[in-house]
């Protein structure tokens, strides 16, 4: 049977796509939970007039973030955080923490759930953290953890009341 979804589901397509499910998959869970409608011929004129909408909107954004993505692709920021003797951070350096960072190196606000990082960072070390800004934009910045005294060393400012997670800037 051929759906039309409704809502992005994992492994079977995003929003607004026409995908082929099982009968049984369709009428006993997609269709009654909402996640998807039958596709007839006027749903799925409907569908493919809102998926090139949503196409063309998506490419103007994309044309209008060209530029920060530039100026974000291998972009380095360091963060200075508490770390313990092992190597391993106090706490974590999270998305928002790399976000506001983001922030304060380009001048321009980035939203943090388009820093897409499996989970929080918890220990030193250079890491690539892809930002997601629209469309296919997926510029790659370089975050390097270190530790506060080394920040201290190094001549990066780093405040005296920080705390774990806390950035400094390059």
């Amino acid at each position: 049977m051929k759906v039309i979804l409704l809502q992005d589901i994992p492994k079977l397509g995003s929003a607004g796509t026409i995908a082929s499910v099982a009968d049984g998959y369709a009428r006993n869970y997609l269709i009654p939970k909402g996640l998807a409608e039958p596709a007839t011929p006027e749903r799925i004129k409907a569908a493919e007039q809102r998926l090139a909408a949503m196409r063309r909107r998506i490419a103007r954004e994309e044309e209008a973030l060209r530029t920060l993505a530039e100026r974000l692709d291998g972009l380095r920021l360091v963060i200075a955080a508490r770390v313990g003797e092992s190597g391993r951070l106090y706490g974590s350096v999270t998305g928002q923490d790399i976000a506001e960072k983001l922030q304060q190196a380009v001048g321009q606000e980035i939203d943090r759930r388009k820093i897409e990082l499996a989970e929080p960072i918890r220990t030193i070390g250079e890491h690539r953290v892809p930002v997601h800004l629209v469309g296919q934009l997926r510029p790659v910045v370089t975050v390097v953890v270190m530790s506060s005294e080394d920040a201290a060393v190094e001549g990066q400012p780093v405040d005296a009341g920080q705390v774990s997670g806390e950035t400094t800037e390059e």
